[in-house]
């Protein structure tokens, strides 16, 4: 927000500085459409000026033709509103509605439709969005060190959940306040956010590496959830939550490395053939803690699933990036 600010600052100053310089009448006006036009990234921007500069246009045929029609009538205005609000929103030019208004209201001051009149009000839309549209295409935040940043969030805080999952399988009476879930969550949902706005600053539109990163992540993030869930119903200590601790153990590292290696899923795979070999449960009691870590097993599969798929759909420059 603090570069959208200064750039705010310095298409307004420039757009007033220009409409004075043309000597247009009313070169305030100019500094308000730059302010309306600077937005937080280059498509965004670019996106925003076109609905303003179309919304503006067919707000001054629309006043025209009442305006010819009927007259300058206070009641007009409101007239205006009722036909070009909903015309607007459902051509989905609704970040138009404003500069329109700032136009129309304009020429019902000048209180005639005119070649100057309208002349006047393109020239003031052309100057105040026109800079508008270079500052938005001007120089842009780097993002790169705070996705890295809450990448390393993500990574530990992942290892940080499987460390404590491990820690409750092998004593089910152990106590975790599950800090670590909102913080991770928060982490990879500010990291979407963030890779988005990286994405619309690009004047080439293409795939974000680190967007498909946390998108990646959110999914496992929805699996380590449903994991938690199983590992909850685990009420005492068992053999088969021994081994699957110890693969918790191993993914707490795994989550930190650069390479999917699939030795994780391997084992996993050895530990399902173990479990298929195992007397049945004697004991309902032993049948639910098994049933639990059945389908603990099968969400821990489905996570490990993610990044293998996701990784054999990436380029070589994203798969530096996701792991």
């Amino acid at each position: 927000m603090g570069f959208r600010v200064i750039k705010t600052a310095a298409a307004t100053l420039t757009a007033i500085g220009t409409a004075v310089l043309f000597g247009t009448e009313n070169p305030l006006s100019a500094g308000l459409l730059a302010i309306l036009g600077v937005d937080t990234t280059r498509w965004r921007g670019l996106r925003t000026v076109f609905a303003r500069f179309s919304a503006s246009l067919l707000s001054l045929l629309l006043a025209s033709l009442l305006f010819e029609a009927i007259g300058f009538q206070i009641w007009v205005l409101s007239l205006y509103i009722l036909i070009a609000f909903p015309l607007f929103a459902r051509f989905g030019l609704k970040d138009g509605l404003v500069t329109g208004a700032v136009v129309v209201f304009h020429v019902f001051a000048k209180g005639e439709v005119s070649f100057r009149v309208i002349g006047t009000e393109l020239e003031l839309l052309a100057i105040g969005l026109g800079w508008a549209t270079v500052f938005n295409l001007l120089y842009t935040p780097k993002y790169y060190g705070k996705l890295k940043e809450l990448r390393a969030v993500t990574e530990s805080g992942f290892s940080d959940i499987f460390r404590q999952l491990a820690i409750h399988l092998r004593n089910p009476e152990s106590v975790w306040s599950g800090e670590e879930v909102l913080m991770t969550g928060a982490a990879i949902e500010e990291g979407i956010e963030i890779s988005q706005r990286a994405r619309e600053n690009r004047l080439i539109p293409q795939d974000e590496p680190w967007q498909l990163y946390f998108q990646m992540r959110r999914q496992q993030m929805e699996s380590i959830q449903l994991m938690m869930e199983s590992v909850a119903f685990v009420s005492r200590h068992v053999p088969q939550a021994e081994l699957i601790a110890v693969l918790f153990d191993r993914l707490t590292e795994d989550v930190k490395s650069d390479y999917y290696e699939g030795e994780t899923e391997r084992m996993l795979s050895e530990l399902e053939k173990s479990f298929r070999g195992m007397p049945l449960p004697a004991t309902r009691d032993e049948f639910e803690t098994r049933s639990a870590l059945f389908q603990l097993t099968r969400e821990l599969r489905r996570y490990l699933g993610i990044a293998s798929r996701e990784k054999k759909q990436k380029s070589i420059s994203a798969q530096a990036i996701i792991q």
